[in-house]
């Protein structure tokens, strides 16, 4: 059975570059949620704009940007002692630019 198939999904076709071009989220809490594109071992980073949050929302919102790399991960914080947040639901939005680096 191909690599991820069985939940439907296309699985991980090896180590392409890919394009993160916008995070959206459902999301509830106080403060504002700050956000970080961080490739393997921080080498490169991306900050993008905070979401400002609220105790009720009906809406999801998003974020672009554009960071380039084979992998990477979102960091998520607050500053305040007192701010707090609770995530139900990230989506990430890519593209596979690259099959692999030159040479």
């Amino acid at each position: 059975m191909p690599a991820g198939s069985a939940r439907g999904g296309r699985g991980s076709r090896g180590e392409g570059i890919l394009h993160f071009a916008a995070v959206r989220m459902r999301l509830i809490g106080t403060g504002e949620l700050d956000m970080q594109f961080r490739s393997l071992q921080g080498v490169k980073t991306q900050d993008l704009v905070p979401f400002t949050m609220t105790l009720t929302t009906d809406i999801e919102p998003t974020r672009l940007c554009n960071f380039k790399s084979q992998r990477a991960y979102l960091r998520v914080s607050t500053d305040e002692f007192q701010e707090y947040f609770r995530i139900n639901r990230i989506i990430v939005f890519t593209n596979q630019l690259w099959t692999s680096f030159p040479g």
